[in-house]
């Protein structure tokens, strides 16, 4: 991975707009957190990616996206053997652009466009072809879909601590009493603090948490009732409707 950091420092140099970048990566890589000043469109066309900052935690599948603005803190898990296409954004060209990480939808147009722009050199002209397929990738990001594929994450050790075990565990049913027992903390105040910090109720978190559980198995190509019964789901019809009030369709179509 050193090799793969002295790499993307370069990038952070050079003096274009747009870089396009492409890594395939085994299952279980980890790139630890950093940052770089570039922003970064965290892609893949195949393969899932865990994605963790200080502002949550986000599941990354084929055809969706992470946005990171420049100097923002991230590291990435693989899961499954993943192909990363990624594009570097200088901070002059980024500015307008969101300013907290943002899960997006890859349009057909974008995916063919990440595509050419690996073609090109890495000090492509800055006048003709490649130049004007890098200002339309900009276009493209600026106007990209939100994604539902992220999960705020709170600060304090003990909220921390509770998350990051329903991250562990999607599947774990036990009722908030009984957790907040295990972590010291009475329920109606771990319910309290975790809505302060995160926006979210303890069961709507741990909800969305199975959902992206979901959208990672799914992504790997496990079943959607195979994923249902993994994820505690009583029935795959309930499991169906859970997701489709979530992302607006279905698992089967989900990937369409």
């Amino acid at each position: 991975m050193a090799r793969l950091a002295s790499a993307v420092q370069h990038l952070q140099d050079l003096p274009r707009p747009v870089v396009a970048f492409a890594r395939d990566f085994a299952d279980g890589d980890r790139l630890e957190l950093h940052s770089h000043p570039r922003a970064q469109l965290v892609h893949t066309i195949s393969g899932v990616m865990a994605v963790t900052t200080t502002h949550g935690a986000w599941i990354i599948p084929p055809r969706r996206a992470l946005w990171v603005p420049p100097d923002v803190e991230h590291g990435i898990e693989m899961r499954g053997r993943v192909s990363m296409r990624t594009l570097y954004v200088a901070p002059a060209a980024a500015a307008g652009m969101p300013t907290r990480p943002r899960g997006v939808a890859v349009t057909a147009l974008l995916r063919e466009l990440i595509l050419r722009a690996l073609e090109f050199p890495m000090l492509y002209p800055e006048e003709g072809p490649a130049a004007l397929v890098m200002a339309l990738l900009l276009d493209e990001i600026r106007n990209l879909p939100d994604e539902p594929l992220s999960l705020p994450m709170p600060i304090h050790p003990t909220l921390q601590a509770f998350a990051r075990a329903a991250l562990k565990d999607p599947a774990d049913r036990r009722e908030l009493p009984v957790l907040a027992t295990a972590f010291g903390v009475g329920a109606r105040t771990l319910a309290r603090r975790f809505r302060a910090e995160t926006g979210m109720s303890p069961g709507a978190w741990r909800q969305q948490a199975r959902l992206l559980a979901a959208v990672s198995a799914l992504a790997q190509g496990s079943g959607v009732t195979t994923v249902s019964l993994d994820l505690g789901y009583e029935t795959p019809s309930a499991f169906i409707e859970a997701f489709r009030r979530a992302f607006g369709t279905t698992p089967g179509r989900y990937f369409d």
